[in-house]
């Protein structure tokens, strides 16, 4: 059985949501969304922060999360 890759409009969608979302997150417009500002905004990503920020450095990028949402 393939398995199918997701289309790439569908990506780039996806991409643009979270990329939407993560602005209005960052509250303090620095490009790194903390675990603070995920909290209330973005509670999946607050969920799963430690699994996002493989470096432990006390944020994640809006790439990171794109990542994480492609797997």
């Amino acid at each position: 059985m393939a398995l199918s890759l997701p289309a790439y409009g569908e990506v780039t969608s996806r991409n643009k949501e979270i990329a939407e979302r993560f602005a209005k997150c960052d509250t303090n417009h620095d490009g790194k969304l903390t675990m603070n500002e995920a909290k209330g905004c973005m509670p999946r990503i607050y969920d799963h922060f430690s699994y996002i920020d493989t470096g432990n450095k006390g944020y994640v990028t809006v790439a990171e999360i794109q990542m994480m949402a492609a797997r």
